[in-house]
């Protein structure tokens, strides 16, 4: 289907003044929403964000007595083996959780076709400021511009052009609120948040990387 979306942004100042509205880049905010493709996506996304470092020791691994614990016959008890076996108390664990690697890998233009329906499924809630520029961390200056847009409560992607210390370090602390780097963008980012407060530049280096 077809989203029906803006085709502009409400575009504010550092101090969360509302100053008019800007045009979004029709390629990323007015594409197809591609539900299946959101789907892997994302599924590749978190599949990719495990570690897949879980184990569990088995008989061969396990402390305990690895030789024969008594005689086959004549004892009128079952037969054992191993006291490190897997149907003992204190043996190995049979067909446990052993090291893997989860990762998965989509062509990039299903990433980007993805990162489009996101977009496209989020153009309503974008807003659009001004490059922040901050002399030093300040995290009441990003509170009053995220309630001066009236987001304060939702959860926000702030999206940057560039790498920032003052502002990581101004975002850091407040709930709801992630900061991200506009050629880092991904589809399960802009899905995840309620609203995207995107700069000027990063609207447009968006533009420019992913509107191919």
């Amino acid at each position: 289907m077809t989203a029906e979306t803006a085709t502009t942004a409400r575009s504010y100042s550092t101090e969360g003044r509302e100053t008019g509205s800007v045009p979004l880049p029709a390629a990323l905010f007015g594409a197809e929403v591609n539900q299946h493709v959101l789907y892997e996506a994302i599924k590749s996304y978190l599949a990719n964000q495990r570690q897949g470092t879980h184990k569990t020791k088995n008989r061969h691994e396990v402390s305990g007595q690895k030789s024969k614990m008594y005689r086959q016959k004549g004892t009128g008890r079952a037969r054992a083996g191993s006291a490190t076996s897997g149907t003992r108390v204190g043996g190995g664990r049979i067909f446990g959780p052993r090291p893997r690697d989860y990762r998965t890998h989509l062509p990039i233009r299903v990433r980007r076709l993805a990162l489009a329906s996101a977009l496209t499924d989020r153009a309503a809630s974008v807003h659009v400021v001004d490059d922040i520029a901050l002399a030093a961390p300040s995290t009441k200056s990003i509170a009053k511009l995220i309630g001066g847009i009236g987001l304060t409560g939702k959860r926000v992607l702030m999206v940057s052009a560039r790498d920032d210390g003052n502002l990581f370090l101004s975002c850091r602390n407040l709930p709801g609120l992630e900061l991200q780097r506009a050629q880092e963008l991904n589809a399960y980012t802009v899905m995840r948040a309620d609203a995207l407060v995107i700069e000027k530049t990063a609207l447009a280096k968006i533009e420019e990387v992913f509107g191919k």
